[in-house]
């Protein structure tokens, strides 16, 4: 189990306190496919909540303390039904390397954009706008803007 210092638990708590809970531990308590989970989740997002349902508080630490011990993780916070928990991302293991390096069959470049070049076409397509705009004809080409009618045609 990971310890952290008071300050970086408190760093941690305020990271925490706009995160909706991803685990719900209930009825089965931590069952196996309960911690694949928790780890999937905390190799996700480092810093993760996890509801409980229907136990009580010292119920609730121990389960706190056996999920930390079984996945290497530190307790942040236990408040009411809710455990924070957190744990340093792990690094890929080396199958995970070998398929990442294996070369694609697929010879075309990517399609993905980089924001420069998001940023490229973005530019371009204001100035064609731009000079688009610039060649339609104005309204009443003649070039006068408003002319008042002539006082003779006016009704009185």
């Amino acid at each position: 189990m990971t310890e952290l210092t008071p300050a970086q638990r408190r760093e941690l708590r305020a990271s925490a306190h706009h995160l909706n809970p991803v685990v719900s531990i209930a009825g089965k308590g931590l069952s196996s496919t309960v911690l694949e989970e928790i780890e999937r989740s905390l190799q996700a997002h480092e810093l993760i909540k996890i509801k409980v349902h229907g136990v009580e508080r010292p119920e609730r630490e121990q389960l706190l303390a056996r999920l930390c011990e079984a996945l290497d993780a530190a307790p942040v916070q236990h408040i009411g039904t809710i455990l924070i928990v957190w744990r340093k991302r792990r690094e890929e293991t080396a199958t995970d390397d070998a398929t990442k390096a294996a070369p694609s069959r697929d010879k075309r470049p990517s399609s993905a954009k980089s924001a420069a070049g998001f940023a490229a076409a973005a530019r371009r397509a204001a100035l064609a706008q731009a000079s688009q705009a610039r060649k339609k004809p104005v309204r009443g080409s003649t070039g006068a803007r408003f002319r008042p009618a002539s006082p003779s045609t006016r009704k009185k």
